[in-house]
């Protein structure tokens, strides 16, 4: 396959100190709590779950969002850098597989901050283990986070990265034989759904495959120069997808 805010302060002097302590408790109580991850191997990578917003300036320039998982986190920074001057990227780095109860809710909210021209997606690593995704509902679940992205992306393309490679814990030159066969069998899966609805394929897996000495040994994650493998990976795929204008703002389609 290939690549087809800033918070407004409160003033001391606009409430006594006990009422913006309490308007604080109340505010946390009414926000959704951040996506969280039960399998500790599973970590944001010395990063946290989150929506990274751009910083937009003056200048007009098309949009992207990247979604991913800590492997997100890993080449997220090197993106941005690539693609400085030509794009605003926006990530929503999740450890939410297709199949959550949350998915739908919290990808609408990422979604409200387009429309986007390019949308890179992946959501793959956190949907592994036994139960997560029904038997037999992997492709009913991942046309649904496909449906999902679309409405954030409605004059855009979309770009589907394939999940990368899980080797064996503390021999990161192996893959691991059990994990990783889910992940080939997902990525092929995913793939054929991709094909069906038109969305250009990203082979990220084909990328670090064959160079498995770049694994940092907890099975998932990857050394810095792996990162910058896929960050000039996903930087060349999300340049030819650029349009030469942005696309219409929210405000104009409404």
């Amino acid at each position: 396959m290939t690549p087809a805010i800033i918070p407004q302060r409160l003033s001391r002097r606009s409430a006594p100190p006990r009422l913006v302590g309490l308007a604080a408790v109340l505010l946390l109580l009414v926000l959704p709590g951040r996506a969280q991850e039960t399998d500790r191997r599973l970590h944001p990578n010395g990063e946290i779950w989150r929506f990274d917003a751009a910083k937009i300036g003056a200048e007009k320039r098309p949009r992207v969002l990247l979604v991913g998982d800590s492997i997100l986190n890993g080449y997220l920074a090197a993106v941005r850098q690539k693609l400085e001057g030509k794009a605003y990227v926006d990530a929503w780095v999740t450890p939410l597989h297709q199949a959550s109860s949350r998915v739908e809710p919290e990808l609408a909210g990422v979604v409200a901050h387009g429309p986007y021209d390019v949308i890179h997606f992946n959501m793959g690593l956190h949907g592994w283990q036994k139960g997560r995704i029904p038997e037999g509902k992997f492709e009913f679940f991942t046309r649904r986070l496909v449906r999902g992205l679309r409405a954030g992306c409605p004059h855009g393309k979309m770009i589907w990265a394939s999940s990368t490679p899980v080797t064996t814990k503390g021999r990161p030159a192996t893959l691991d034989p059990e994990i990783n066969a889910t992940i080939v069998d997902h990525n092929r899966r995913a793939a054929a759904v991709m094909a069906e609805e038109g969305i250009a394929v990203n082979d990220l897996y084909a990328v670090l495959v064959d160079r498995l000495e770049l694994a940092t040994g907890d099975q998932f994650h990857w050394q810095k120069p792996a990162s910058e493998l896929l960050a000039t990976q996903v930087a060349a795929a999300i340049s030819a997808a650029l349009p030469a204008s942005p696309a219409p703002s929210a405000a104009s389609l409404r």
